[in-house]
């Protein structure tokens, strides 16, 4: 029998997870490889797992975080890349030139370059890329990080091609016996569950995230307008501008989920939105009639700058004062007036429209699927350990690979010398030392905790992870799922990763729907809606945009202002979530 307990012990990971992350503000380097040793003991002495069986759940999370540091390396050479050869800042004053009004300046770029850059990277880069872009171009620093973080909200959940479903939904579902067999058995393959899941998340996040550009200028001209009169009034002046943007990318972005795969809703809804958007504004339409501006640099707040004055440096490479090797913003600014201003849009577009294509191709074209997706491509382990489990790396059908493609053929492309690609690789290997330590450690602990039910002699409560997700389906019962996008938002902002969120919960949820008798392709979709929601209050997102702007030292300040976008959008995907599963569509799996 079941106790409270054995209910406690099962969490104990996840709480140690949680008070080292958000009580104690410590970084995930070191705060993962506590909670997962202690998923280990717990393995150990109360699930009685075998030392092999440790080790390898263990291993089969150190696979899964290759495949999505493979990724997220690929996501940043390619940005570093343009970075580089100039293209990024071609692409930013693409932007920035269309209007000189602040509101229209953070629907293109806060919205439109954050979902792009979300969709082509993730983990954590929009704001760190596009808050130094928006402190350039004179905005407090403040104010750049809280428009940039809500901005690529509605993307995340696709972000770095897809990674979020594909390894956080996808792959661990796959991994785990009670998932794949309760899948099979109702007619689906996972990697078909998983495309629904993706499909239902675009759908949550179009209902409701439609109106995150409007949210973002009201974030900021209400809270960094006039001190002396705070007021709404400059946001509804260009509501129809902000609404237009929303549903410009709502649609591509919804269509791609449904009738295409995961990978690409946030590039094809920023790519397509953002075109239509430019378009329609430099036709003259939906453009202010009055440009509106932060007051005068007197009246600004004291902490609404930090140590890098705004405009003082464009950020173009994302890193503000603290990147490329600690190279100035004066020195920013110099290398800066040597990008070739003749370049085309088409041209800095380049690298980006060419993984796209790629990645069609390589997708929707079965004979070049299943090629790369076949020995020798693929790099698999099976009885790890001597136990059943196993794990496989995919390594060219993975978009890891294409994206490293599209930044070699953007070298040519830009004439970069070697000393440019040089910086640009070193530059992405140094990003990917703490998200390397992090993620392996995290993900360990997740398979530990799956596969604590796997094993021969496993107690018949199951894994801790089917253990926990039974408690909560019973305790809440048809409240369930008003509070499935709160407990992936919960995961990422312990994690700062809706992947992380994703691989943590998305077995939990599933099992609670089965539990409870609901949609689980619905229940799984709000889980992968509310990871993304996570990511605006998540401290380790936070600390990385704040850095880039010089404003270290405000994470609370952010994350009390981001907590109006955050109530917001988990009440909307809340309530969408009832309504889904009890009214209108109860019957899909």
């Amino acid at each position: 029998m079941t106790t409270a307990v054995d209910v406690a012990i099962a969490a104990v990971p996840l709480l140690l997870a949680g008070v080292l992350l958000v009580g104690f503000l410590w970084p995930a380097t070191r705060a993962m490889p506590l909670a997962w040793g202690a998923a280990l003991v717990v393995g150990y002495f109360a699930w009685n797992m075998p030392v092999n069986w440790l080790a390898a759940a263990s291993a089969v999370g150190v696979i899964t975080a290759i495949t999505i540091l493979w990724i997220v390396f690929g996501a940043l050479v390619l940005l570093y890349t343009l970075m580089e050869a100039g293209a990024f800042d071609r692409i930013n004053r693409g932007f920035a030139t269309v209007s000189d009004d602040r509101r229209v300046q953070i629907v293109l770029i806060a919205f439109f370059m954050a979902t792009f850059i979300e969709g082509a990277a993730g983990f954590g880069t929009p704001a760190a890329v596009v808050a130094p872009l928006l402190l350039g171009l004179g905005f407090p620093a403040l104010a750049a990080v809280v428009a940039a973080i809500i901005g690529h909200i509605i993307a995340v959940t696709y972000g770095a091609v897809g990674t979020p479903i594909i390894v956080g939904i996808q792959d661990p579902l796959g991994d785990v016996e009670f998932t794949r067999t309760a899948i099979e058995g109702g007619g689906m393959t996972v990697e078909a569950f998983s495309v629904e899941v993706a499909a239902w998340a675009a759908t949550y996040h179009a209902l409701v995230g439609f109106v995150m550009p409007l949210f973002a200028v009201g974030m900021v001209v209400y809270f960094f307008g006039d001190p002396d009169e705070r007021s709404l009034a400059p946001a509804w002046e260009v509501a129809p501008l902000c609404l237009f943007a929303g549903i410009s990318f709502a649609v591509p972005y919804w269509i791609s989920a449904w009738f295409l795969t995961a990978e690409f809703p946030a590039l094809i809804g920023s790519m397509v939105g953002g075109a239509i958007v430019l378009s329609v504004l430099r036709a003259g339409y939906l453009l202010p009639d009055e440009d509106w501006e932060f007051p005068e640099r007197d009246q600004w707040k004291d902490h609404w700058v930090g140590t890098i004055e705004p405009g003082q440096s464009n950020g173009s490479n994302g890193g503000g004062a603290e990147t490329r090797g600690g190279v100035s913003p004066e020195a920013e600014a110099a290398d800066i007036s040597d990008v070739d201003e003749d370049m085309s849009l088409l041209k800095a577009w380049s690298p980006y429209i060419a993984l796209v294509i790629l990645l069609v191709i390589t997708r929707a074209v079965d004979p070049i699927s299943t090629f790369i997706g076949s020995d020798p491509f693929v790099i698999g382990f099976s009885d790890l350990f001597g136990t059943d489990l196993g794990g496989s790396f995919a390594w060219m059908s993975v978009p890891g690979f294409w994206l490293i493609v599209s930044a070699l053929l953007a070298i040519p492309i830009f004439g970069m010398s070697g000393r440019e690609v040089g910086d640009a690789w070193t530059e992405a290997g140094r990003k990917i030392v703490s998200p390397f330590i992090a993620l392996v450690f995290v993900i360990a602990m997740v398979q530990v905790m799956l596969q604590s039910g796997a094993h021969p002699g496993a107690p018949e409560v199951g894994s801790m992870i089917v253990l926990l997700a039974q408690t909560t389906a019973d305790t809440l019962g048809i409240a369930y799922p008003a509070v499935a996008a709160l407990i992936g938002a919960l995961g990422a902002a312990m994690a700062g990763s809706n992947t992380v969120s994703n691989i943590t919960f998305g077995a939990f949820q599933f099992e609670a729907a089965t539990q409870l008798g609901l949609p689980r392709t619905i229940i799984v979709g709000a889980q992968a809606v509310g990871g993304a929601i996570g990511n605006l209050v998540a401290i380790h997102n936070l600390v990385a945009a704040l850095a880039t702007v010089g404003l270290l030292g405000q994470e609370g300040r952010v994350m009390r202002l981001n907590m109006i976008p955050l109530l917001y959008y988990s009440a909307g995907v809340g309530l969408l979530c009832l309504l889904f599963s009890y009214v209108l569509f109860p019957g899909v799996f």
